[in-house]
């Protein structure tokens, strides 16, 4: 069985060296020569591109793709996948934050009748304020779609072909690789990994980056803020509708005068709650307006030791 190993570039060229030496190491324990890694070069600043044209030129088990400008982790790798020709498929980082090795551990683990296999990371190195963002995140996700998802999950997997082309075959705007196949239903397991320090470099996802792709995944998928705000609005028109008829009681039984302090705080609470409704609107209008571009996810500049013809998706 062929085996493909997908890995999106961006931030960590010094790790490629390296990588490549241990992936060809544990692939051709696994599958002898007939397996593929396939490295995507998101527009990487740090010169990625030169590393992995280096290790094509000595390594033809190696394609090169090469993405015309950054497009973000998501879409590097629906862009490998795309290429991928493996029965089974592997996504994992560049960072050799989880280890090459362990790939073996999947593959076996798949084996035992799995369409899916994720990495469960048994401790994570990696900051506690990311932790903590991450974690708060996957709450609300969880409760905007109904469905618990595991936070301790991640990219790093191995999956079949169909799986792969069932993932491949949706094609929206914002997308997230975890929950998607998670969403599809293939029978999936998981298994611990060690997590280990970053080989060079940091991460790309600052805490911007990571806001924005929180909200785009967050709108994308579920229209759960819509409907919540629909409720906050019934229950605000409910409880002024309460207050106009206390005033108006009041005002005959005690005869006050009208409080101003009371009317500029419910014309500010009021305009607040209708601007928020606006945004939340506006965030799934643009969502629509995204899609209905049709726009593709990526383009590609380059690809090395595979499909010449050019790709557009």
């Amino acid at each position: 069985m062929k085996i493909s190993v997908v890995i999106p570039m961006y931030g960590c060229p010094e790790a490629i060296p390296e990588l490549h030496k241990r992936l060809t190491d544990v692939l051709h324990k696994i599958a002898g020569d007939d397996y593929e890694i396939i490295m995507v070069n998101d527009s990487c600043p740090k010169g990625s591109w030169n590393n992995i044209k280096k290790v094509c030129q000595n390594d033809s088990h190696v394609v090169g793709i090469d993405l015309s400008r950054n497009f973000g982790q998501i879409r590097a790798i629906l862009a490998g996948l795309d290429y991928s020709t493996g029965d089974w498929v592997v996504v994992m980082d560049c960072d050799m934050q989880d280890a090459p090795e362990e790939i073996e551990h999947l593959y076996n683990k798949a084996q035992e009748g799995y369409d899916v296999v994720f990495a469960r990371r048994a401790q994570r190195k990696d900051s506690a304020f990311k932790i903590f963002v991450s974690g708060l995140f996957y709450r609300l996700y969880s409760w905007a779609t109904d469905v618990k998802y595991d936070e301790s999950l991640e990219n790093f997997s191995i999956s079949s072909r169909k799986v792969i082309d069932s993932y491949c075959s949706m094609r929206e705007m914002h997308r997230a690789f975890v929950m998607y196949i998670q969403w599809m239903g293939f029978k999936r397991t998981s298994i611990v990994v060690e997590h280990h320090e970053r080989y060079a470099g940091k991460s790309g996802y600052n805490f911007k980056k990571r806001m924005n792709m929180a909200t785009e995944i967050l709108t994308s998928q579920s229209d759960k803020l819509l409907r919540v705000l629909f409720r906050v609005g019934m229950a605000m028109s409910l409880a002024a509708f309460i207050a106009v008829i206390v005033i108006v009681v009041r005002h005959f039984i005690v005869h006050s005068p009208a409080g101003w302090a009371s009317i500029v705080a419910s014309i500010f609470l009021m305009g607040g709650l209708l601007l928020a409704g606006l945004g939340i609107v506006g965030i799934y209008v643009g969502n629509i307006f995204m899609q209905v571009k049709n726009r593709p996810l990526y383009l590609i500049e380059d690809v090395l030791n595979g499909r010449k013809e050019d790709k557009a998706e």
